[in-house]
């Protein structure tokens, strides 16, 4: 029988034992031929060979909430006196080797010496796009954050990083997180939910369903989970989705009702062709403007495009369609933003 390396909890309804699975939704698995099929059949678009970008040096910290974009599902959350990033990647290409594989076209939106002290990590899942263990290590050696993820996540990151701190819990788990003023550590406790920009900060942490998939290598398909966060802190809710297909919605509308409309959304547009593939894992801008309206979002910063090329869809395909699909959907274009590396969305407290 095969074994799980990296979880061995009880059976639940997104867990056979050995594998996840998202339940009622069509499998993400693809056979070889499959692969083959998409790799030859010769509708990739060609990206830009670089993006410029004019890195942004943030604050130390701040009171408010501003999102800042890094690339790709890599941001820096600043809120209520905390700094949080999501999936980080500062690598040139997010592959198992440095040599090979899918390489960025725009540099990250702050250079890693300007970041600000980095207190919390929200990683979604192990693929390579999302999951660094390079930057993690940097991170972890300058910043020391505590990282949040899901099951089995945490096993992968204590191998490949000794001493990391590293909590992983399962759909629908909460975590408090407080910082400590004048700290550099993270520790659970018991937070009211406010925040100050001197350093101060308690949080709560969500972890909530995605429709996705997980693997480092070749034998250890859907072995981690994967999912989305909401965090609250300061009076403030953010939601971020990580990578996750459409499905019908009913997660995000979940997501809504039992956590409350989110004042900032994190959703991802891009890598979605060919549909025929990638479906079951990737929405399409016009799903993700469904899922911004699912979760009753104030507003919202577009991300997984742009950065680095996964699939097949033209470099600015994802923000064109996402302004059509706003504009079809009666939403004003400026609560939902594809922003670009580099820039930043301030939401205000009204």
């Amino acid at each position: 029988m095969t074994q799980n390396p990296y979880y061995s909890g009880p059976i639940s309804d997104h867990f056979d034992g050995t594998r996840f699975f998202n339940p009622g939704q069509p499998r993400t698995d693809r056979r070889f031929k499959d692969v083959l099929k998409w790799q030859f059949a010769g509708e990739r678009a060609k990206w830009p060979g670089h993006v410029p970008v004019t890195p942004a040096v943030p604050e130390r910290r701040i009171a408010g909430l501003k999102a800042t974009m890094v690339g790709h599902a890599s941001l820096l959350i600043q809120v209520g006196g905390l700094n949080v990033l999501t999936d980080p990647v500062w690598s040139e290409r997010v592959s198992p080797v440095g040599f090979a594989g899918p390489k960025r076209v725009a540099a990250p939106g702050i250079r890693f010496e300007d970041l600000p002290p980095i207190d919390l990590i929200l990683l979604s899942h192990n693929h390579y796009d999302h999951c660094d263990i390079a930057t993690l290590r940097r991170l972890h050696a300058q910043h020391r954050p505590r990282v949040i993820t899901a099951l089995g996540n945490d096993v992968l990151l204590s191998r490949a990083i000794p001493g990391i701190d590293v909590v992983a819990g399962d759909w629908g788990e909460e975590f408090p997180f407080g910082k400590r003023p004048g700290g550099s550590e993270g520790a659970q406790s018991e937070g009211d939910g406010q925040g100050e920009a001197g350093g101060g900060g308690q949080a709560l942490v969500a972890i909530v369903p995605a429709h996705h998939w997980s693997r480092r290598g070749l034998g250890d398909t859907r072995m981690c989970l994967w999912c989305g966060f909401v965090l609250k802190t300061g009076g403030r809710t953010v939601y971020f989705a990580g990578d996750s297909g459409y499905g019908g919605g009913q997660i995000f509308r979940d997501i809504g009702e039992r956590h409350g409309a989110p004042d900032l959304a994190l959703i991802p547009i891009g890598a979605y062709a060919p549909r025929w593939f990638m479906e079951p894992q990737h929405m399409n801008p016009e799903e993700a403007v469904k899922t911004f309206l699912d979760v009753g979002a104030r507003q919202a910063v577009a991300m997984h495009w742009g950065t680095v090329q996964l699939t097949d869809e033209p470099y600015d395909e994802p923000a064109n369609l996402l302004a059509r699909s706003l504009a079809e959907a009666g939403v004003a274009p400026h609560r939902f933003r594809p922003i670009s590396p580099s820039e930043s969305l301030h939401v205000d407290a009204s």
